[in-house]
């Protein structure tokens, strides 16, 4: 056991870079996976708590005031297990300090049983105040409300006072997109334009059946739009599932990077220390005790870098700011947390110790007795380039370090794959940064060509307000539309159905698949919806507003990022063919280049008198700033793993040219030179290494960007790589780096005398 000890720490002594670097890489990887951990139980257990503990439905139904919604509780007997309402709902808009939102009235004579609001402040509605309302927390954050404060209704003289705020299972306020939820004595709600009633079933699974059930019970004219639980669940996860896929993925990815430079850097050690060994076992060490001097040293390292990481984490990962903090915060108190934080680390230090034992174990087979191999000079067997090359009087030191970089060619290939690997990782995670960028600086590229959306009340003449819209000096263009509630075939789930401008002034949609629609009857539809109906450009599909039907030819594919792309868009006047009463509801805002959106915003607001809703346009990009931090944290764990194998590979530059030193001074080469040689050879690994990287990076991260924007409903098209000048400087630094590393030890192992070499065996 001395033995052992005093031979690790001497190794310790000789490589305290690789050690220490070994430690720190194994910290990041451990952060990050735990990091994603975190954030997976974050996206998903929030909702699921508000969910199982206000008894959610699975469905909720917004059908006309007139429909029999009493008939399914009984027709839908097995199937539904309990139903919530029905209530009586009002669509309209509530103004707090300046802040406009649009809402969902509903009219609740007592608190629920199925779907219960769960109060975070306040109280229930009491019926000795009739206009007295609850508000859905998201919706109360962006009209900035607290109990006690007053709500007033634009265009009326009516207000309505806020009595407590409460979560719910339902999909939550989005400006423009979904409206937010506010629950109401049922006398409060006047002039109700429909009702809605919520079904908890029996099995979640028959979702999509109980839905179809419901629409024909109901008839699908009676039918406006259908929610469910899904829509509720991955609209809560959101960004938060995104960033937790993008760390799981790096993290795993790094992971195996660190294993294989472990694995690289005990391969060269034991090469090195061959006659070291040999030594070890002539004194009595079995081919197990050498390959546990190997296995547990860097066993220790691994598990000072995982323990360290997550302890940090433990400690001071509630405290980073921001949405990684918080999603620390809920994972540490959720029930499976303690079990994460240790199988996360012990499966990373298994990982490691499993790569470092495959190379421990050509230790163990060292012979007692080391047989010199036969010696074959750097000058010998050289390739025909590598002659013609010195024939045309190139440096010497460059010809020979690129000859030595590639001569061995099944070790010279598995070092550049080690050293690529973390700097492809380097190259997607750049890619994510440039299409982050991309969101943020030119949004119309991926279907954002417009920055503000206005509402404008419905007895305002379209043309006043279209002329008040354009007026303004930084308006470009004002597209008028409408948006409303579809039914897909088969009737089990409600898609977004929009007309955006008009023939003659066409709303410029980001295609990234077909052709604009531009005769009668095309669209243009969202990756969420062509999966969600399993039609492709060039179908034909048919859907249903209220008991209307709509027949569309899809001739392309629009980058959509609203409703997770579950949106198919056409003109204004394709649907004023079928309804020619059918006025725009909304007004998409294109500004001039520099406009600042708020400073419009507010000029637009105070101009119409009271009369126009105005609000930004969503950005994903505003959701996924968490992610630029995590970028850079796995840009730098991967530069440490990157450092690693570069330190090893020059190790056993170093180390081989210890063998052809004496040669090499025999035919005249000065320390200079043969220093050169060396940092040649490691500059041109590098150099290989980085083209590797660059080559297969760049389509790597295009194909993960666009899957993930497929899975999400955005669609395929939105990845952007990095810029030419981002990957010429990323390999500049590899080489240059590489090239430095280098130049110290090559220029102590050029001074030295060998007079013997047996130890330097290749």
């Amino acid at each position: 056991m001395r033995a052992t000890l005093r031979w690790a720490h001497s190794d310790l002594r000789t490589h305290r870079g690789e050690a220490l670097f070994l430690v720190l890489a194994t910290a990041g990887i451990v952060v990050s996976l735990l990091l994603a951990t975190a954030l997976f139980g974050y996206a998903t257990n929030p909702w699921q708590r508000v969910f199982t503990q206000a008894h959610g439905a699975h469905v909720w139904l917004h059908t006309g005031s007139t429909a029999e919604t009493g008939k399914l509780a009984a027709q839908l007997d097995g199937v539904v297990e309990s139903v919530a309402g029905p209530y009586p709902t009002a669509s309209t808009t509530l103004a707090a300090r300046g802040t406009r939102a649009s809402v969902e009235l509903r009219g609740t004579p007592e608190r629920p049983t199925v779907g219960r609001p769960l109060l975070t402040s306040g109280h229930w509605l009491d019926p000795a105040n009739p206009d007295g309302v609850v508000l859905e927390t998201r919706l109360a954050r962006a009209l900035l409300a607290a109990p006690g404060d007053t709500l007033t209704l634009p265009g009326s003289d009516r207000s309505l006072t806020v009595l407590g705020i409460a979560d719910s299972a339902e999909p939550r306020y989005r400006p423009g997109e979904q409206p937010g939820l506010v629950w109401a004595q049922p006398s409060a709600v006047r002039d109700p334009g429909g009702q809605v009633i919520g079904l908890r079933l029996t099995d979640p699974d028959d979702t999509d059946y109980a839905v179809q059930r419901a629409v024909t019970v109901l008839g699908a004219g009676a039918v406006s739009e259908v929610s469910t639980w899904k829509q509720g669940r991955a609209e809560a996860q959101g960004d938060n599932r995104l960033l937790g896929q993008v760390l799981g993925l790096f993290g795993l990815g790094a992971l195996v990077a660190a294993g294989l430079a472990v694995h690289g850097a005990i391969g060269t050690r034991i090469r090195g220390h061959l006659r070291d060994i040999s030594v070890l076992k002539a004194i009595g060490f079995t081919p197990g005790q050498v390959v546990r001097v190997f296995l547990l040293q860097h066993l220790a390292y691994a598990l000072l870098g995982a323990v360290a990481a997550a302890s940090l984490l433990q400690a001071l990962g509630s405290r980073i700011p921001g949405r990684l903090g918080d999603a620390v915060g809920v994972w540490q108190g959720l029930p499976g947390h303690t079990l994460a934080l240790v199988v996360v680390p012990v499966g990373a230090v298994l990982f490691i110790g499993a790569t470092t034992g495959l190379a421990a174990w050509r230790a163990g087979r060292v012979p007692p007795v080391p047989v010199p191999r036969p010696s074959a000079p750097l000058g010998g067997r050289l390739t025909g380039v590598a002659r013609r090359a010195l024939g045309l009087r190139l440096p010497p030191a460059l010809v020979l370090g690129w000859h030595r970089a590639f001569t061995r060619r099944p070790r010279s290939l598995a070092t550049v794959a080690r050293l690529a690997l973390p700097l492809l990782l380097i190259v997607v995670a750049m890619g994510a940064w440039t299409t982050i960028e991309r969101f943020d600086s030119r949004p119309e590229q991926i279907g954002l060509p417009t920055a503000l959306t206005v509402h404008a009340d419905s007895d305002r003449a379209e043309r006043d307000t279209r002329a008040l819209l354009e007026r303004d000096p930084q308006v470009a263009a004002a597209y008028p539309g409408v948006e409303v509630a579809a039914l897909v075939p088969g009737q089990t789930a409600t898609i977004a159905l929009r007309g955006l401008g008009t023939h003659t002034a066409p709303y410029p949609y980001a295609l990234a698949e077909g052709r604009p629609a531009e005769g009668r009857d095309e669209a243009v539809a969202g990756q969420g919806l062509l999966e969600l109906l399993d039609v492709r450009v060039g179908d034909w599909v048919r859907m249903t507003v209220g008991d209307q039907p709509q027949i569309l030819h899809i001739v392309g594919r629009s980058i959509e990022p609203e409703n997770a792309g579950r949106v198919i868009s056409t003109s204004l006047d394709t649907l004023r063919e079928n309804d020619p009463g059918l006025g725009p509801t909304l007004y998409e805002l294109r500004l001039t280049p520099g406009a600042d959106p708020a400073r419009v915003a507010d000029r637009l607001a105070t101009a119409g008198h009271g009369s126009l809703d105005v609000h930004a346009v969503p950005n994903p990009a505003d959701g996924l700033s968490p992610l630029r931090g995590v970028v850079v944290g796995l840009i730098v764990v991967l530069a440490l793993i990157g450092l690693i194998e570069l330190l090893t590979a020059i190790g056993g530059t170093v180390r081989e040219s210890e063998r052809d030193l004496l040669a090499l001074k025999a035919i005249g080469l000065s320390p200079r030179q043969i220093t050169a040689i060396t940092v040649t050879s490691t500059a041109c690994t590098a150099l290989a290494a980085a083209l590797v990287a660059t080559a297969l990076g760049v389509p790597l991260a295009h194909w993960l960007i666009d899957a993930q924007g497929r899975s999400s409903g955005i669609g395929a098209g939105i990845a952007q790589g990095p810029p030419g000048t981002l990957l010429l400087l990323l390999g500049a630094a590899a080489v240059l780096g590489a090239a430095a590393l280098a130049a110290l030890p090559a220029s102590r192992a050029a001074r030295r005398r060998l007079a013997d070499t047996l130890s330097a065996v290749a």
